[in-house]
């Protein structure tokens, strides 16, 4: 009985071992395009001065960080990144996060500037955006193209994703995922059949199709695809001889691709069969809600799992520092995030996340707030559910989110209230560094 036992766990490291092996090869043989040119308004003033993928995240990183520390941790290490919109602070980020891979042997992840390579129009749509690169794409030589966007916010080993593709001989595969079908109007919304094979996609529809079964539920294109490289090169040129396309991949290529080739589903899942966490950030309110969620005891998105790294960049700062003991002052954060370089001195931050560098003075309030790097907070202010932008100086005695009137005379109020200021609306130049007017 042993020796039967022993000879099943052999055979069961055997095919573990085979399927690693397959597995190493395909993603070697995997170009991964980052699609981060998008302009990110519904993020308003957040993405004035920047890309969407390029905002910050959960205390340290920026959105793009996320989908290319899946890339590294699932053993891809091709990277092109497609830049278009205000990229300047994304490159840079780029530059020095991401210039640890070894070219010498084939790692690289390579900045993509729009160019007008093929004509003198910049990218009109997800699709073209590949299209004007096929050149380089060529270059590269792939057997796959995995296409991702640079501003979800989810950790996932796209390696399953890949080798689903392979096995399934498709076309093209789309990660999916439940969400809320009241939800579903801003996402591709597909019908899959017992095989995931895509029997219908529609691209932002007004009136979402519910999953059978689940009334209340849809099934939500993530904006992932994996391609077979010459199904790719063929879609690509055809839909660019389209005058009438939108060039986009949900509206112009998965659609005709469902009735004419081997266009598959991915339903991104736990190993329990629950669907994964994954948050588009897109709107102001969505981006708020996600940072917070990171203050739970055990949070959806976990950020300490060892064998998961999120890899970034990150200015060398002293650690977070909390002053003062007295009765009328006392720096203290609760359920909270706070980065590095932080000073709180006899301030009270409750259920909020707060980046590098920040200070927050004697008697001041910070509650269910997301406060990004550089701030200077003076003393007794109380800033409740807002979102504070990068090197904002909050003078003394300063209320925000208390008085809906008197916010939306100066700020920006999301559709849920949350209240979003910047250095302009402060009247504040964005560039300054608020340094020189901390104190003690």
């Amino acid at each position: 009985m042993n020796h039967q036992n022993e000879e099943q766990s052999d055979q069961q490291n055997y095919y573990g071992y085979v399927e690693t092996k397959i597995a190493t090869e395909v993603t070697r043989q995997t170009l991964v395009l980052v699609l981060a040119g998008g302009e990110g308004s519904r993020l308003g003033e957040l993405t004035k001065w920047r890309a969407k993928p390029a905002v910050p995240f959960g205390g340290k990183y920026r959105m793009i960080d996320f989908p290319l520390s899946n890339c590294v941790n699932s053993g891809l290490r091709r990277i092109g990144v497609l830049t278009q919109y205000k990229a300047h602070s994304l490159i840079r980020h780029l530059q020095q996060a991401w210039s640890f891979m070894r070219a010498e042997i084939g790692e690289f992840v390579e900045i993509i500037p729009a160019q007008q390579r093929i004509g003198k129009e910049w990218y009109k749509g997800t699709a073209d955006a590949l299209y004007q690169n096929i050149d380089i794409i060529h270059r590269h030589s792939p057997d796959y193209v995995l296409v991702l966007g640079g501003d979800h916010i989810y950790t996932m080993d796209y390696s399953r994703m890949l080798m689903q593709h392979v096995r399934s001989k498709a076309d093209m595969t789309v990660a999916c995922i439940e969400v809320p079908r009241e939800e579903a109007r801003d996402f591709g919304v597909m019908s899959v059949d017992s095989n995931l094979r895509i029997t219908r996609f529609t691209e932002k529809p007004a009136d979402p199709e519910a999953m059978p079964g689940k009334p209340d539920t849809a099934l939500a294109s993530m904006g992932i695809y994996v391609f077979s490289t010459q199904f790719l090169y063929n879609t690509l040129t055809e839909d660019s001889k389209d005058e009438n396309s939108a060039h986009d991949f949900g509206k112009s290529i998965i659609p005709p691709a469902i009735h004419n080739s081997q266009a598959m589903a991915y339903p991104f899942r736990n190993k329990d069969g629950t669907m994964a966490y994954w948050r588009d950030v897109g709107t102001v309110d969505a981006y708020w809600k996600a940072n917070i969620e990171l203050c739970a005891v055990e949070p959806d998105l976990n950020l300490y799992n060892k064998r998961w790294p999120i890899w970034t960049y990150q200015t060398q700062l002293p650690p977070a520092k909390f002053v003062f003991d007295d009765a009328t002052r006392r720096g203290e954060a609760i359920n909270s995030l706070i980065s590095g370089g932080c000073i709180v001195a006899g301030a009270h931050v409750e259920h909020s996340v707060i980046f590098s560098a920040t200070r927050i003075e004697t008697g001041s309030l910070v509650k269910d707030s997301v406060v990004l790097p550089n701030v200077y907070i003076g003393r007794n202010c109380r800033i409740v559910r807002a979102i504070i932008d990068k090197n904002t100086i909050i003078p003394d005695n300063t209320i925000i989110g208390e008085n809906c009137a008197e916010d939306t005379r100066r700020f920006h109020i999301s559709e849920e209230g949350i209240v979003l200021v910047t250095p302009e609306m402060m009247g504040q130049d964005p560039m300054f560094d608020n340094k020189s007017i901390c104190r003690v």
